[in-house]
């Protein structure tokens, strides 16, 4: 159950870099494409590069954003999954500690997967709320 837990946040971690990072290479990219054009109308010395010189400079504007928009979103999801966790983890220690049991690292795993299977029960039979 682990396991495939955290293949599949894995996933989630690769599909959200991915599609921020095509967002930010392209905005990137239009903005250094932009410049590279503003510059070749204004500057002289850039005027006199060569054009493999300014697609260098355009793409890495691109490869820039990308890195920028993938790591920020990563961060974001990573900051999601540690809240997320963090609420889950609590709930489990207030419940065990209820019942008397030493919130430990296994005790908490086995009452994640008990919660897990009460709720896929709730959500078969058809109930809303995990409280019924």
């Amino acid at each position: 159950m682990e396991r495939a837990r955290r293949k599949a946040d894995a996933e989630r971690a690769y599909n959200v870099q991915v599609l921020a990072g095509i967002h930010g290479g392209l905005i990137f990219l239009g903005a250094g494409a932009a410049l590279a054009l503003v510059a070749h109308h204004f500057s002289p010395f850039f005027r006199r590069q060569t054009l493999a010189f300014k697609a260098f400079l355009t793409m890495g504007c691109g490869t820039t954003g990308m890195v920028i928009y993938a790591e920020r979103a990563l961060q974001a999801l990573e900051k999601e999954q540690r809240l997320t966790e963090g609420a889950i983890r609590k709930e489990a220690r207030l419940d065990l500690n209820r019942r008397g049991i030493v919130p430990t690292e296994t005790a908490i795993g086995q009452w994640r997967e008990e919660r897990l299977r009460e709720i896929a029960m709730q959500e078969s039979s058809g109930s809303t709320s995990p409280y019924q």
